[in-house]
């Protein structure tokens, strides 16, 4: 029998979604029986393949580089999970939308630095307007909320769909849908 294929990604935010993730401690173990993570920034694959049955999205899209890895990962994946309140609404990445990206970057690499004072063109992805929970740019079709999701929060959703169910997170989450 074939394991189900799990990803994670992370997009525009802090990676304590994934440190949640990993508070899952001993049910890693479980949880590696069960699926084969096939893609993640836990793992050294560099490309997200085809077919994976469930992603869990930390982060929001907030630059022209998650937008295509976004609309990519939705194309290959069954079952997308918004992972954490900046997937969920954009959260702490959304703070910068009422002032946009142009003074964003200027403090942080004209106004902020000593030396060599200019914005970076080549490695630092463009940003987009604004930045997007990711249900604004792709369908979702679950939400797992929090800043961060609790570990139990989390292992009930895997639990969940490594069966093959929809979770029903209701009742367990503060908030959702």
């Amino acid at each position: 029998m074939n394991r189900p294929r799990l990803a994670t990604i992370w997009l525009d935010g802090c990676s304590g979604c994934h440190m949640s993730f990993l508070d899952l401690d001993e049910r890693l173990v479980e949880v590696a029986e069960r699926a084969e993570l096939v893609y993640s920034p836990l793992i050294d694959v560099k490309e997200y393949p085809e077919s994976v049955d469930v992603c869990l999205v930390e982060g929001a899209v907030a630059s022209e580089a998650d937008l295509l890895k976004i609309r990519r990962v939705r194309d290959r994946t069954r079952t997308l999970v918004a992972f954490g309140d900046c997937a969920v609404t954009s959260n702490v990445p959304g703070m910068r939308n009422p002032i946009g990206p142009q003074p964003l970057l200027a403090r942080a690499y004209l106004e902020n630095v000593t030396l060599n004072a200019q914005v970076p063109t080549q490695v630092v992805p463009r940003l987009l307007p604004k930045a997007l929970p990711v249900h604004a740019v792709v369908e979702i079709d679950v939400f797992l909320p929090g800043c961060p999701p609790s570990a139990d929060l989390i292992y009930t959703a895997l639990d969940d769909l490594l069966a093959g169910r929809r979770p029903d997170l209701s009742h367990k989450a503060r908030f959702g849908r």
